[in-house]
């Protein structure tokens, strides 16, 4: 599972943001608040919100 984080690039973030009917965007998994603070967020922090958006199926690229 670290190798998996040291792969991970810096955010999760695909351009495809979208949280017009939700407080989750559609592009990344991230609450409105995620995305806000993410710059702010310690590693540990950063590390569980991509274990959790992971495990939900994002990030969803469109390839």
């Amino acid at each position: 599972m670290l190798e998996e984080k040291k792969e991970r690039p810096d955010t999760p973030c695909v351009a495809v943001c979208s949280t017009t009917f939700d407080e989750i965007c559609r592009g990344c998994g991230r609450t409105v608040l995620e995305v806000a603070d993410w710059v702010f967020m310690s590693q540990e922090e950063k590390d569980k919100v991509w274990d959790r958006i992971l495990a939900q199926g994002y990030p969803r690229r469109n390839t």
